[in-house]
């Protein structure tokens, strides 16, 4: 649901909470700052406001394409009117599905997110995978855009895994997928490649 008209979306109005009046000239000033917004994003990429999930998924995604990381790893929801700040637990977005196309080094993986943004794997949007310290259980990652990362969900995951193969790597074997042309790993071969 986009904002058709030439009046300023309001961030709280969407929520059904009371917001300030929103001016026809406040797109040509400073985001009004509307501090905390009582909004996270759990792990599993589930929207929250005042502590109970946002069941409509138009609204998720509305409020997904107004998301902001800045420099110092904070979230904030900022359209030309307002500019609130928001929790994100981990990563704001779920990979929930790929769909490979091509093999090899031709191949290319479509990924989707949770709030329906779509993308090939690529250099613009690489993949990493940390590894938890302790556990030592991989935790894979997709940039989606400036800065905003998508975990990949377990299943998905499994089937990179599925897609993937060994490869030298700065005279190092490492497993991974081809997308784009780009080898992103996924870890080290537990035996030789």
């Amino acid at each position: 649901m986009p904002n058709t008209t030439s009046e300023p979306i309001s961030i709280l109005s969407h929520l059904g909470a009371k917001a300030a009046p929103v001016s026809r000239d406040a797109a040509s000033r400073v985001p009004t700052l509307c501090g905390d917004l009582d909004m996270r994003i759990d792990r599993e990429g589930v929207w929250y406001y005042q502590g109970s999930p946002i069941g409509r998924k138009a609204l998720v995604r509305l409020f997904s394409t107004v998301l902001r990381r800045e420099a110092d790893g904070s979230y904030w929801l900022v359209t030309p009117a307002e500019r609130g700040s928001i929790v994100v637990e981990d990563a704001p977005f779920m990979a929930v599905a790929v769909d490979g196309e091509g093999s090899g080094r031709d191949q290319r993986l479509r990924f989707r997110t949770n709030v329906d943004d779509e993308f090939v794997a690529d250099k613009t949007h690489p993949i990493r995978v940390i590894h938890d310290p302790v556990t030592e259980e991989p935790r894979p990652y997709v940039l989606v855009r400036q800065g905003l990362e998508a975990r990949i969900a377990r299943a998905v995951y499994y089937e990179l895994v599925a897609l993937g193969g060994c490869e030298c790597v700065g005279g190092e074997s490492h497993f991974g997928v081809w997308s784009a042309g780009t080898f992103f790993p996924l870890g080290r071969p537990e035996g030789p490649c």
